[in-house]
């Protein structure tokens, strides 16, 4: 067995949870983002396919999905960086036995909205969706998905028929938009109650039928919170956007060398920054021309442009999954993926420039990150230092200006 290492992290750092198909890691940077501790593996020998940081209401609380194919999938969480481990006695995430359904993997750990801290949800294979309102304790399935009339048309994707994407919406707490793979978009308006389906103009190739109403396989969804009814789709073939919480799509596929594709994450500050990673096709599941490019739109797809330095771009095949691309909430924004052959890359100039933070892990599946102890307000601290430095020259410049005002009024008052 190797070694476990641990880090700790401190208010201002940035945390990236990894999860690969042999375990979960935890790297710690401070704001700089140059150099990481590494900790792990944690699980060691299960695949990991979804990781979750929870810093509401003072947690510090990390969570992971822990794959077994003799004894299932557990939900584990740990409030010291992985170095003591909860595991629940029994199957916290399972389906009622009524359902006959079995659970087989966990693709999704998201938390809830700021002002409901004790809510979560987890998105499952086959497609489900739970809900927990006790931080996790406890967990249920939402019975108007899990009862869709949709259901029994659903079919498996390649990596099974999962629940891969839960985007709840940050002002309407009854709006949410999920994503399973091969059914498509769906959004419930009732707080789950009813779902309806939301691929209008979204192709689905490889049916007979290119635009039905559902039966799409949507690899991601993405969403920025300052403008909710955006949202960006990259799907098995195709990239879209819609301007109306999804109700209609529109193809944004313009100047990249392949819209297909699994990965995708938008700005944390900018809603018209996106970020993919094409691969060249569903036969072919490989970075085109061997090139490891990230393209980025800042047009809401208008036009897309490569982002290459530092990335290899010669014999480079590799294959970026659906969750192993995120962003922290850093200024500059920092950008993360990993990839099949267990590399990680990283950004901290919003992906201007990359480099490889570590490499020689098992094939990677999940990456998420998280600014310990703040959201987008927290600044790294050299460029925290340089706003408090123009504050204060602004501040010295304006104070100032009124003394010579002031100097320029008695001036005039003592020719008078």
């Amino acid at each position: 067995m190797p070694a476990v290492r641990h880090v700790s992290a401190k208010n201002g750092d940035v945390i990236l949870l990894v999860g690969t198909m042999k375990g979960a890691f935890v790297l710690r940077s401070n704001g700089a983002r140059k150099k990481w501790d590494v900790g792990g593996p944690y699980s060691i020998g299960s695949p990991v396919y979804a990781m979750a940081f929870d810093q509401r209401q003072g947690r510090r609380r990390l969570w992971w999905a822990q794959q077994s194919f003799r004894w299932g999938t557990v939900l584990c969480s740990s409030d010291d960086y992985g170095k003591t481990i909860t595991e629940p006695e029994t199957y916290s995430v399972k389906f009622p036995p009524e359902s006959q359904l079995t659970l087989k993997n966990i693709w999704q750990i998201c938390l809830g909205r700021d002002d409901d801290p004790d809510t979560m949800y987890c998105g499952v294979e086959p497609a489900a969706l739970f809900e927990s309102h006790d931080a996790g304790k406890t967990w249920s399935p939402v019975e108007g998905l899990l009862n869709h009339p949709h259901r029994p048309k659903w079919v498996p994707g390649g990596g099974g028929m999962c629940l891969h994407t839960i985007i709840p919406d940050p002002v309407n707490p009854k709006r949410m938009m999920i994503a399973i793979s091969t059914a498509g978009a769906y959004r419930t308006d009732d707080g789950g109650m009813t779902w309806q389906a939301r691929n209008e103009g979204v192709r689905a190739e490889f049916l007979p039928e290119k635009y039905p109403e559902f039966g799409q396989c949507v690899h991601k969804v993405v969403q920025h919170p300052s403008k909710p009814e955006r949202l960006f789709l990259q799907n098995h073939w195709g990239l879209y956007r819609s301007d109306d919480a999804g109700n209609s799509w529109k193809d944004i596929a313009n100047g990249v060398p392949s819209d297909f594709g699994f990965c995708m994450v938008a700005h944390p500050h900018d809603p018209d920054t996106v970020y993919i990673v094409p691969i060249e096709s569903d036969e072919y599941r490989c970075t085109p021309e061997g090139k490891l490019r990230v393209y980025r739109t800042q047009n809401a797809g208008a036009t897309w442009e490569p982002m290459t330095r530092g990335l290899p771009q010669k014999d480079a095949l590799e294959t970026i999954l659906r969750d192993s691309m995120t962003t922290d909430t850093c200024d500059p924004a920092g950008i993360y993926f990993g990839t099949r052959s267990g590399k990680v890359y990283g950004s901290s100039d919003d992906g201007k420039s990359w480099r490889a933070i570590i490499e020689g892990l098992p094939p990677v599946v999940c990456v998420r990150a998280s600014l310990v102890g703040g959201g987008e307000k927290s600044l790294p601290r050299r460029r925290a230092v340089t706003e408090k430095k123009k504050t204060v020259a602004r501040r010295t410049s304006r104070r100032a200006t009124s003394v010579k005002s002031k100097s320029v009024r008695r001036a005039r008052a003592a020719k008078r």
